[in-house]
């Protein structure tokens, strides 16, 4: 797992105070994804500069700070540490401690409702969040079908699903991408609605 995590750090975007801040750091529920077979720590970076890690049973309190864009600072008890944060996407928080190759790769669990404590637990919120990510691609996305030798669209997922639920289209059509030349995929519109719903 570690060598997969580290394959994203090229792709990562670095912290950027003006978006990232209010909506994407402040009071979410981290989870350190390094170790969590071991133990399992949630960071909490609060607006007053606290931050609270819980590992296991113990909680500690400790201070963190901006220092500029992208960079901040928390006080361990070897003293000040200088970070600096990394996002995936909306929910992958990656620090990395300055001059290091030590990275530290935390989950968003605000929005979930199980709870993460182990690699099966986290493999299943992985799951779950880019089978919705999918989902919600291929709503928005646009598909051309093919019926009697015949081709049509594009078509939305959503106006394609509108279109079996009324009979006009079989659900066993072909349908391509509009980004596709071909049908050599064979990806039928019942497979997409698989995944749509």
């Amino acid at each position: 797992m570690t060598n997969i995590l580290y394959n994203i750090v090229p792709k990562l975007e670095p912290f950027d105070y003006s978006l990232h801040h209010d909506k994407r750091f402040i009071n979410q529920k981290w989870i350190l994804i390094n170790g969590i077979d071991d133990s399992k720590s949630m960071y909490i970076f609060k607006p007053n500069n606290e931050l609270v890690i819980s590992e296991n049973d113990s909680v500690t309190t400790t201070r963190w700070s901006f220092i500029n864009s992208n960079f901040l600072s928390i006080k361990t008890e070897d003293g000040i540490v200088l970070i600096k944060a990394y996002y995936k996407d909306e929910d992958t928080l990656v620090l990395n401690q300055k001059a290091s190759d030590d990275y530290a790769f935390f989950i968003n669990s605000s929005d979930y409702k199980e709870t993460i404590n182990s690699k099966e637990d986290l493999q299943k919120f992985l799951k779950d969040k880019y089978l919705k990510k999918a989902s919600q691609i291929i709503s928005k996305h646009q598909f051309y079908y093919i019926q009697r030798s015949k081709e049509y669209g594009p078509y939305t997922m959503k106006e394609l699903s509108k279109k079996v639920e009324d009979r006009s289209i079989n659900a066993y059509c072909l349908v391509r991408d509009v980004n596709e030349d071909d049908y050599s995929n064979k990806l039928r519109i019942i497979d997409l609605l698989r995944e749509f719903k």
